[in-house]
């Protein structure tokens, strides 16, 4: 089971770009284990989808100071060093502390297979619409990823 994961806040422009993957991928033709997630501003959300799961990609918001629309895609291997954090509260429990978290509680039925593709922002203000930069990197982001869910089940 793939489960793929957007996360942000689509009240605030370019910070809802992760959500907005997972709604471009819902009017996509995908395999049927393949599983959208929107899991909004709720970290703890991401890490009740993880259990279990075979493979999983989170989308989410950046800010780097780079281009608006910039990709970024970190493999998993380099998220399996997250320290698990300290003095958490559900206020500021994102997927990076879910991905530690979940992995100390699910053990071994925690994915092995993990990447986050980020995409850099232009805007924080209030509003539904994405910058036009993000709105593509969006489209792009979700081409990608159907791809990649596409490729690994035909070959």
């Amino acid at each position: 089971m793939i489960v793929v994961i957007g996360c942000g806040n689509t009240n605030r422009s370019d910070d809802g770009a992760g959500v907005g993957v997972v709604h471009e991928l819902q009017s996509r033709e995908l395999p049927a284990d393949v599983r959208l997630i929107d899991a909004g501003t709720g970290g703890m959300d991401v890490m009740f989808h993880l259990e279990g799961m075979q493979r999983v990609i989170i989308v989410d918001a950046a800010q780097t100071g780079a281009a608006p629309g910039t990709l970024y895609r970190v493999p998993g291997d380099q998220l399996e060093t997250l320290p698990p954090p300290s003095n958490l509260s559900l206020h500021n429990f994102r997927w990076q502390h879910a991905l530690a978290v979940g992995r100390m509680i699910y053990k071994d039925r925690f994915p092995t297979d993990i990447s986050v593709y980020l995409i850099q922002i232009a805007s924080l203000d209030f509003g539904l619409d994405m910058t036009p930069a993000v709105r593509e990197a969006v489209t792009q982001v979700a081409d990608m990823i159907a791809g990649e869910v596409l490729h690994e089940r035909s070959a």
